[in-house]
């Protein structure tokens, strides 16, 4: 069995959840493996999940209210040992700035345009899969 990397997918909006899975598709790159998401809505359900392990790429909505990506970024970046690396949703070019800031790895404007997202997910596994190898 082929293995997988796991991608946490934040946002309280259903339909940017599904953008963020049918733009980067079973497999963002061909020399990434499958992925496999895991949804979450809320700041409590984020933190469970990385608390437990085994995320490779963080997908972060910067739109999401109350606690939105980029301070959700902020706050893991500071609070989650071994952080794996964010790709924070922004809703306009302007706010790059903020996910300076926030300590993203990498940022891509809503909506989800799907190569570029794939090419930007793609490159944070790499990046995440060789620090574990």
């Amino acid at each position: 069995m082929q293995p997988t990397a796991t991608v946490l997918v934040y946002s309280d909006n259903a339909q940017t959840r599904e953008q963020v899975r049918l733009a980067a598709g079973r497999r963002p790159a061909a020399d990434v493996p499958p992925v496999r998401f895991l949804e979450c809505a809320t700041l409590p359900a984020v933190l469970t999940a990385l608390d437990k392990g085994g995320i490779d790429v963080c997908v972060l909505d910067g739109e999401t209210a109350p606690a939105g990506g980029m301070g959700v970024c902020r706050q893991i970046k500071d609070e989650v040992f071994n952080c794996p690396p964010v790709l924070l949703l922004m809703g306009r070019p302007q706010d790059a700035w903020l996910a300076t800031w926030s300590r993203a790895e990498a940022a891509v404007t809503l909506p989800v345009e799907p190569v570029g997202f794939a090419q930007s997910l793609a490159a944070l596994l790499r990046s995440r899969l060789a620090v574990k190898v």
